[in-house]
């Protein structure tokens, strides 16, 4: 049994747009992002969807903030790792 080539986790959307809002792939390597992608993404719950433009239409607002602040969280933490590693608590 194979899964729908369309299934993924929302969060990888909302990881990457993080990425791309901090410009981050702009002066970090490609190794960086994909570790950070990795440290981030396993802070975060998972959250299975088909297709993104059901969360756009019936997630609720509320919701949808709360999940951006959990990735800002996320990748803030992830970027702390990898940056100074011994800085961060365990």
């Amino acid at each position: 049994m194979k899964l729908d080539d369309d299934i993924h986790n929302y969060y990888e959307h909302l990881v990457l747009e993080r990425i791309e809002l901090l410009e981050l792939d702009n002066f970090k390597a490609s190794d960086y992002i994909a570790d950070l992608c990795c440290l981030a993404l396993n802070q975060l719950p998972p959250r299975y969807i088909r297709f993104d433009v059901d969360m756009s239409f019936y997630l609720p607002q509320s919701e949808r903030e709360q999940m951006e602040n959990k990735v800002i969280n996320a990748v803030s933490k992830a970027m702390s790792y990898l940056d100074d590693p011994e800085s961060v608590d365990s």
